[in-house]
């Protein structure tokens, strides 16, 4: 064989090769993102003929439903309105799909595996889908609604031991029957097509202190009893911080400090930490990746520390970063709703984190569970005997401290206040809360906030929202 025809059969070759890998890329590397993209309407409009099965409550009320119009053709309808628009999201032709409604969309269209679905379809066996049962509450997320008085926040509630979601609410919200015959999204108010629990990030402020409570305990290095001083202001990272209007305090225990959110206490506590401690327990809850849950990929955002002049997050030791700042929640640290229910979450769990799940079990039309979506662990975040501690430290928050608002009569709550500056020069604050009850066998973790408030505090704005919702709950 001459030269030029062997470097033509190499050319050829790789020519066929890079054909193989560009196609391979999209039918099977990028296959799942292709089919979470809600810009895909191909299988929606092949699926329209299938009565797609009913997404539910918890306790069985419908919240989606398919409804069979003169053509043949199914289409979408939401009864419970715009009370769970973020989570399950909608499901039309002319706009694709989001939230539940894309997650489970292979379920909801009653897709065994593709095998299955091609032998029904020459067999002539009609395909029906299948109901999801979430582990959302009607009730709660009412509460919940009510509770963020048209504020723009979120609010999530969880199991801790189970990681079921049992409120997500986010302002402002949308009703998914306002798009059915819509060709884009105008229908939507402004900002209500972000999920804020789960794509909201916020500098999560004094809730964060928790995670740096976790980290000096778990690691031996504090006690809950360790004395360090609150005087005020102290030079952190070459730079003065101050306390909450410049309170004074000698040196105070490592339980009083989180009872009273004190600044300087943290600071200390997380320069001496130092940036790979903090950025280790940091991801062991969750943080420097997209949150976990069930729902598509371009719906969960992640949580980290951000600085000027990047968009990517950078680890906390990066020499570039304040970590005694970063350890009260501030110095560029941006965090989801649901992310810091989570580290409540862990705290009531004895230290183990539990993947948030909306999904609870596949029913099919004859009522039969063919699949139950078990519970997930992702891993444990600390010792049983620091989360002991650090409850009984959230505890004293709520009985005596900046979280009083959130106490409930007969029920002890452990919880922790935050208050992150966004504006100073317009007094804009965002408002937190963390917490989980009861104390003794906790049922319900839950984070609670609002965007921009002028002048909120947590402990006066969020803590009431969560205290109402967590009284729904335990009922």
């Amino acid at each position: 064989m001459n030269a030029p025809i062997v470097r033509l059969f190499a050319v050829m070759l790789l020519l066929f090769a890079l054909l193989v890998a560009w196609t391979s890329r999209w039918t099977v590397l990028q296959q799942e993102e292709l089919q979470d993209n809600a810009n895909n309407r191909r299988g929606l409009l092949e699926e329209l003929r299938v009565p797609r099965g009913p997404i539910r409550d918890r306790d069985g009320a419908a919240i989606a439903r398919s409804v069979e119009r003169p053509d043949g053709t199914y289409q979408r309808r939401y009864p419970l309105g715009n009370l769970f628009g973020h989570p399950v999201g909608y499901s039309f032709a002319t706009l694709g799909r989001t939230g539940l409604e894309q997650e489970y969309n292979d379920e909801l269209l009653g897709k065994e595996d593709a095998v299955s679905t091609v032998l029904d379809q020459i067999v002539g066996k009609d395909q029906i889908g299948n109901e999801l049962r979430t582990t959302l509450d009607a009730k709660a997320q009412r509460v919940a609604i009510q509770a963020l008085g048209g504020r723009r926040g979120a609010v999530v509630a969880l199991e801790p031991q189970t990681g079921k979601v049992r409120v997500m609410a986010s302002e402002p919200e949308f009703d998914a029957n306002e798009l059915r015959e819509e060709s884009s999204l105008d229908a939507i108010p402004e900002g209500g097509a972000v999920n804020r629990a789960t794509q909201g990030q916020y500098p999560p402020g004094s809730t964060f202190k928790v995670v740096t409570t976790v980290a000096a305990i778990d690691t031996g290095r504090y006690t809950k009893d360790s004395m360090i001083s609150g005087k005020s202001p102290k030079v952190i990272s070459g730079t003065p911080l101050s306390n909450s209007h410049g309170a004074q305090f000698g040196n105070i225990t490592l339980t009083e400090a989180l009872t009273k959110s004190v600044n300087t206490v943290f600071g200390t506590v997380g320069e001496e930490l130092g940036g790979d401690t903090m950025q280790e327990y940091m991801e062991r809850f969750g943080f420097s990746s997209r949150v976990e849950i069930d729902l598509p990929a371009g719906e969960r955002a992640s949580s980290g520390v951000r600085i000027p002049g990047r968009e990517r997050f950078v680890k906390v030791d990066d020499r570039r970063v304040d970590v005694g700042r970063v350890a009260i929640g501030q110095g560029g640290l941006l965090a989801t709703p649901l992310q810091m229910a989570q580290v409540a979450s862990a705290v009531a769990n004895g230290g183990e984190l539990m993947k948030p799940q909306l999904g609870d079990r596949i029913v099919d039309r004859e009522g039969r569970t063919v699949e139950d979506i078990e519970p997930e662990s992702l891993g444990r975040v600390m010792k049983a005997s620091t989360a002991q501690e650090v409850g009984d430290m959230m505890a004293g928050v709520v009985r005596e401290g900046t979280g009083t608002a959130a106490a409930l009569q007969g029920v002890s709550v452990a919880g922790k206040t935050g208050t992150a500056e966004r504006n100073v020069q317009t007094d804009l604050n965002q408002p937190w809360f963390i917490a989980f009850a009861p104390r003794e066998n906790p049922k319900i973790a839950i984070a609670a906030t609002i965007e921009e408030s002028q002048g909120g505090q947590g402990g006066t704005v969020a803590a009431p929202i969560a205290k109402a919702v967590l009284e729904e709950l335990l009922r």
